[in-house]
């Protein structure tokens, strides 16, 4: 006969961490989808030359959705840095 394999028994920390891992990672994704779809209008509008303005304001918009997402620990400083310096020099040609 074949041998029936058992499953694993989980401790209830051991599931309390990983559904609060879920929960943050759910979070953290919707965060890094915003962030990226501001990015793309941001470039959208440098492309269609809108009025300065506006750009500038979106890209201050985006400076605080990065840094807000480095101070949750969602993004590491130097990904936020290096982020907002690339834009800054798309915006500047």
């Amino acid at each position: 006969m074949a041998e029936i394999e058992k499953k694993k028994v989980r401790q209830p920390s051991a599931l309390k961490r990983k559904l609060q891992s879920d929960k943050r990672k759910t979070r953290n994704r919707s965060y890094k989808a915003s962030v990226r779809t501001s990015i793309r209008s941001l470039e959208s509008s440098i492309q269609d030359k809108e009025a300065p303005e506006a750009v500038k304001a979106k890209l201050n918009q985006i400076y605080s959705l990065m840094d807000k997402g480095v101070k949750r620990g969602i993004y590491k400083p130097q990904k936020a840095a290096r982020t907002k310096s690339r834009l800054s020099a798309r915006l500047s040609k």
